[in-house]
């Protein structure tokens, strides 16, 4: 069975740090896209920070310089280290798994912890 099992959100500071983690089970997590996502109550969902199997990221606008996208293959684990963190980033994080194959796109998400950014 695929699985995404999150971790690592909470309760935190403005200009505090915190640190998802994600844990991938049930396909060849090495050759997907990690993607992280967030959605705010009353807003749309948000790419946020995205790492590609070859190492390459990409990062909303937003969050760029503040947060970082890793990967570990050996541990079937993506994190999202966030740092100076905002009001702004409070939502619940998703993360997300993705290969194109061919024509095929082959998707799995999370059920992405609460981050709540507040004094």
């Amino acid at each position: 069975q695929v699985q995404l099992v999150e971790s690592g959100g909470g309760l935190v500071q403005p200009g505090g740090s915190l640190r998802l983690s994600c844990v991938a089970s049930g396909f060849t997590f090495s050759t997907y896209a990690m993607t992280w996502y967030r959605q705010a109550p009353g807003k749309e969902r948000e790419l946020v920070a995205q790492i590609r199997s070859a190492g390459s990221t990409n990062y909303a606008d937003s969050v760029k310089g503040r947060f970082t996208i890793s990967r570990d293959n050996a541990k079937n684990t993506v994190y999202l280290q966030m740092n100076s963190l905002k009001s702004d980033d409070t939502a619940v994080y998703y993360c997300h798994a993705a290969r194109t194959r061919s024509d095929q796109i082959y998707a799995y998400w999370g059920q992405g912890p609460q981050v709540t950014v507040s004094s």
